[in-house]
């Protein structure tokens, strides 16, 4: 019987060690964005050494475990029905994004202390490419205003999200509200000058 060869055993300790890190990393800093690299360690099973190892920074382990959470994400906006009227569609996205961002409010606090704000927009890659597919329909059949960049109009919609993230954490929002909140304030933000606001309760309703 063949012995294993060393060298895939190790890769693959490696890559155990690996998941298992960001794994904690996910779970730590969802907790207590601030949680240390000694906490995240701990909770994986691994020593420091270990870690550093595998990433050189705090910001690193941060990265990874934003990524993993993100890549998680796009599974879930997968199951989305972004079809027929756009402005419905972008509230179903809406409740569907607004959830994932809740979730990970912890997460995405340690994020944006830890990496800069152009990574952060590459790591939005996947949710903001939808969105920029939604407006430019939306745009197309006149129900979104034509008068602002798409880009721009995208960065609208992932700052609100993320500053009702920040007003849950400051006690001024419920989370159970939020949704309803930044779908009225996008729909606001989205619709073309002197068009009538789609009313909202729940989702929007034009």
């Amino acid at each position: 019987m063949a012995s294993k060869n060393p060298t895939t055993t190790k890769r693959a300790d490696a890559l155990r060690s690996i998941e298992a890190i960001v794994q904690a990393a996910a779970e730590c800093l969802g907790r207590n964005p601030e949680a240390s690299l000694s906490e995240i360690a701990r909770a994986a099973g691994v020593g420091r050494v270990t870690l550093y190892g595998h990433f050189a920074s705090r910001a690193e382990v941060v990265d990874a475990a934003m990524s993993r959470a993100l890549d998680r994400g796009n599974e879930v906006l997968d199951t989305v029905d972004m079809a027929g009227d756009p402005r419905l569609a972008l509230a179903r996205y809406i409740e569907a994004g607004w959830h994932l961002v809740d979730q990970a409010r912890a997460l995405l606090a340690a994020a944006q202390r830890e990496l800069s704000a152009g990574r952060i927009l590459e790591l939005h890659a996947g949710p903001a490419a939808r969105v920029e597919a939604l407006v430019a329909r939306g745009r197309a059949e006149g129900v979104f205003r034509t008068d602002l960049p798409i880009a721009w109009m995208v960065n609208v919609l992932h700052a609100v999200m993320h500053s009702a993230a920040e007003e849950i954490r400051a006690g001024r929002l419920t989370s159970d509200r939020a949704a309803g909140h930044i779908t009225a304030t996008v729909l606001a933000a989205f619709t073309p000058p002197g068009t009538p606001v789609p009313a909202t309760g729940g989702g929007a309703h034009p």
